[in-house]
C-alpha cells in the first residue's frame, strides 16, 4: 500500500527515525513526558477481574497502577500509592481484596478508592477523608479490555481503533477469558526497535520462513492515523511446511461465529505507540512494548480466547504457539541486531520504501510530538527542558 498524499506532506517522510534517538537518556526522558505518559495502555480484560475486589496491577513509567472491580460492579483505576506516606498498598500482579490496607501504617482504602480507615485519626488535625482517598487515574474499556494513561493528550482507544472496529467485532473480544496470567519478559533493546519490527512488512520473506510458507504473497500492511493492520489469509501448507504448521491448517475447526474469510486468516493491529493484538480464529494476544530504559524494556503478553473444548481447538492453538514461539525468537536475534547497529557512529538514518507504510507513520507522528526527531545528531544538552516543563 503506497503512502497516502497529504496536504503538507512529511519532507523526512521518505526517511527512518534517526538512529540516536534508540539509545540517548535525554532524548528518553522527553519521550516518556510526551510520547509514553498521554498512551494509553491495557492492564487487563474486564473478565481477569470478575468478582468485587479482584485486582491487577500494572508497572509503567515509574507508576505502579491498580485496576480493581467496585462492589459496584464497575472497574476503576488508582496509583498503588498510599496518600500518607507513599508506600505502595499493593503487592504482585493480581489478587482480591475486601478493602485495600497499606501495610506500613494500616490506613484503609475502599474497593472504589475512598480513605475509610486512619489509625490514631484524631492526631492529624484537620484531616479530610474525601480529599485523601486514593489518587485515580484515567481508565477506559475497549471490547472488554481496559486501558489506562497517566495524562490527557490522545483521543480515546474507541476513536483510535475505529478503521478497525467493524473488523473487530465478529470476534467477540468482549467474552474472551484468560488463557494463562500476563507474561513479562525482559528485552535489551529500545522499545521503538520493537515496535519497528512488528509493523515491518519487508522482513517477513527473508527473516521468517514460516510465515512465508503461511502467507505466501497475502501479507499487507495498512496504516491509519493512529492504529496499523498487517496479515492476511493463511494459503494452504506447501512444500517445506512445519509439523506446526500443517498441524495448524488441519486441525483447526470451524469457528461459527466468524465470516468464512476469517476461519484461517492471521491479522494484526498496531495501537500508537506500543501495543499490538495478534488476531486469529482460534485466540488473541496482546503485547505491550514497555519502555524501561533507553535502551532496555519490558515485553509484557497474555493470550484469550472463546471457552472451547474441543480437541481439535486446544491442538490448534498448541499448533499456533509453536508457530510463533519460533517467530518470536527470530525477531528477538533480529531486534538484537538493530539495537547494536543503531549505536554505530556510522548510521545515522536509513531510506524507507513506499510500501513501508506502518513505519513511516509511526515517524510521522512521533517528528511531530518531538520535532527534535528530524534531527540526524543529538542537539546540545538541555534541549529536552521544553518538552520536560509541566509533564
Amino acid at each position: 500500500m503506497a503512502a497516502q498524499p497529504q496536504d503538507n506532506p512529511d519532507p523526512d517522510a521518505g526517511w527512518s527515525l534517526p538512529a540516536w534517538i534508540y539509545y540517548d537518556a535525554e532524548w528518553f526522558a522527553a519521550e516518556c513526558a510526551r510520547v509514553m505518559r498521554p498512551s494509553w495502555q491495557i492492564v487487563c480484560h474486564l473478565n481477569d477481574i470478575p468478582n468485587p475486589g479482584d485486582w491487577q496491577t500494572l508497572e509503567f513509567l515509574g507508576e505502579s497502577i491498580i485496576v480493581i472491580r467496585g462492589d459496584d460492579g464497575l472497574p476503576r483505576a488508582f496509583a498503588n500509592v498510599c496518600r500518607h506516606r507513599g508506600s505502595r498498598i499493593l503487592d504482585g500482579a493480581a489478587g482480591c481484596a475486601k478493602k485495600l490496607v497499606c501495610p506500613y501504617h494500616a490506613w484503609v482504602y475502599e474497593l472504589d478508592g475512598r480513605l475509610s480507615g486512619v489509625p490514631m485519626k484524631s492526631s492529624y488535625p484537620g484531616l479530610d477523608p474525601a480529599r485523601h482517598g486514593l489518587a485515580p487515574i484515567e481508565l477506559e474499556v475497549w471490547r472488554g479490555f481496559l486501558f489506562v494513561r497517566l495524562a490527557p493528550g490522545l483521543p480515546s482507544v474507541a476513536d483510535m481503533m475505529a478503521p478497525w472496529d467493524a473488523q473487530v467485532a465478529p470476534y467477540r473480544f468482549e467474552e474472551m477469558q484468560p488463557l494463562a496470567p500476563p507474561r513479562t519478559r525482559p528485552r535489551a533493546v529500545n522499545w521503538k526497535n520493537l515496535c519497528d519490527n512488528y509493523s515491518d512488512n519487508l522482513h517477513i520473506l527473508p527473516a521468517h520462513p514460516g510465515l512465508r510458507r503461511m502467507f505466501g504473497p497475502n501479507y499487507v500492511t495498512k496504516a491509519a492515523e493512529w492504529s496499523d493492520w498487517l496479515g492476511g489469509p493463511l494459503q494452504e501448507p506447501g512444500k517445506g511446511a512445519s509439523w506446526s504448521e500443517r498441524a495448524y491448517h488441519r486441525l483447526l475447526p470451524p469457528v461459527a461465529h466468524l465470516p468464512a474469510d476469517r476461519q484461517k486468516h492471521w491479522w494484526y493491529i498496531k495501537l500508537w505507540p506500543n501495543i499490538a493484538f495478534d488476531i486469529y480464529a482460534d485466540q488473541i494476544d496482546f503485547m505491550q512494548f514497555l519502555p524501561t530504559g533507553p535502551t532496555t524494556t519490558a515485553l509484557r503478553e497474555i493470550s484469550y480466547a472463546l471457552p472451547d473444548d474441543r480437541r481439535e481447538m486446544r491442538a490448534a492453538r498448541y499448533a499456533n504457539a509453536r508457530v510463533n514461539r519460533l517467530v518470536n525468537a527470530e525477531d528477538t536475534e533480529l531486534v538484537a541486531r538493530v539495537q547494536a547497529g543503531m549505536q554505530s557512529a556510522l548510521f545515522t538514518v536509513g531510506p524507507l520504501s513506499e510500501t513501508e507504510v506502518c513505519l513511516r507513520s509511526f515517524a510521522a507522528k512521533l517528528r511531530r510530538i518531538l520535532p527534535e526527531a528530524r534531527l540526524h545528531h543529538p542537539p546540545a544538552p538541555g534541549w529536552s527542558r521544553r518538552h520536560l516543563q509541566g509533564a
